[in-house]
């Protein structure tokens, strides 16, 4: 049976500022975030040959060692690299026109997403605890996706 604690801890009087931070490990952390936008495929002879839509799903993977309080990231933090990197750029646009030139199959776009992520990261900053991008998965449909990983990426930096 649940019991509703009679107090909540305090910082300070019941735990103290230097137990926060748990562990020395490596930690991934997830976010998902969607977009909406438009594309066409060329040199396909398939229904993505015309211009469709999709509400797209972005499933980004950070990794990095815990701070004095024990974050890798905060989540609003990783909001905002998001925001600044991807959705500014791709939300509600036409694809074929907001990227480079390329085929905008979800195999082509993730990979760009990788690379435009991985400089975002870069420019807000040196990673004082390791943040590094370790995956990011871009569902084109509910059960169609793409995804990159950073031991491939090392593969063929």
């Amino acid at each position: 049976m649940y019991q509703i604690p009679e107090k909540a801890q305090q910082l300070g009087a019941d735990i103290q500022r230097d137990e926060l931070k748990y562990h020395q490990k490596r930690v991934a952390v997830t976010k998902t975030f969607t977009f909406d936008a438009a594309h066409h495929l060329h040199a396909y002879e398939g229904k993505c040959k015309n211009m469709h839509g999709h509400t797209y799903e972005v499933v980004l993977t950070m990794s990095g060692y815990t701070n004095d309080i024990g974050m890798v990231i905060d989540f609003g933090e990783l909001k905002q690299l998001y925001q600044a990197a991807i959705a500014n750029r791709l939300d509600h646009r036409y694809l074929n026109e907001a990227l480079p030139p390329m085929n905008t199959t979800a195999e082509n776009i993730v990979v760009w997403m990788w690379e435009t992520m991985a400089l975002e990261i870069e420019k807000s900053g040196p990673a004082t605890n390791g943040l590094r991008l370790e995956e990011v998965t871009l569902y084109e449909t509910p059960t169609s996706s793409a995804t990159i990983k950073r031991e491939w990426m090392m593969d063929h930096a």
